[in-house]
């Protein structure tokens, strides 16, 4: 961290290469255009970059900083933009060969998704969206959200058991609910 506070180039590319790709699926879980998602992502760097010597931790870890830079900048863009992404936006975007009934069916279940999302505490909602559409560990929602690790994992519970409930899910049957975290792709992998 010091070493890219006071201008290494290399050392601000470590912490590019580490939280490039979650930045990206956060902001990208939260606009409507992947265009817009790689413009937000590229904005969060250049502020972290131009706002890093005068960086302090202040009892916010780096990475809890940089998802409020990044936060920040979905905020001004839905002000400006009026332009984020809907459960519409994602049935559009690969429908495929989805025949009529097969939308509709998605459709209801999205809407019934997004109701029981609201149903939720912004907290629980925030560590939800930062463990499952983000694709952070425990770990880095704890530092995005400011909170101890187990205080996120207790979000994250109580979330995810007031979605059964809201969603009518037994947690016993074969009907669980399976939110799982979005496997990694390496910085080296090609695009």
């Amino acid at each position: 961290m010091a070493e890219a506070q006071n201008g290494d180039p290399w050392a601000f590319g470590m912490i590019f290469d580490h939280y490039h790709e979650a930045i990206h699926r956060f902001i990208a879980s939260r606009v409507n255009r992947p265009s817009d998602a790689e413009d937000l992502t590229q904005h969060v760097f250049v502020k972290a970059l131009e706002a890093l010597p005068r960086y302090e931790s202040r009892g916010i870890p780096f990475g809890g900083w940089l998802f409020r830079l990044a936060r920040n900048a979905v905020i001004d863009h839905a002000r400006t933009r009026h332009d984020h992404a809907d459960l519409d936006t994602i049935i559009d975007r690969d429908n495929g060969d989805v025949g009529p009934e097969e939308m509709v069916a998605v459709r209801q279940e999205l809407d019934a998704v997004a109701t029981a999302l609201a149903s939720l505490t912004d907290e629980q909602r925030e560590a939800i969206e930062l463990r499952f559409f983000a694709g952070l560990s425990a770990r880095e929602a704890a530092e995005a959200m400011g909170k101890q690790e187990g205080t996120v994992r207790g979000l994250q519970f109580r979330a995810i058991a007031a979605l059964r409930r809201e969603l009518g899910i037994n947690s016993e049957g074969n009907d669980a609910i399976e939110l799982r975290v979005p496997r990694r792709v390496s910085a080296t992998t090609d695009g």
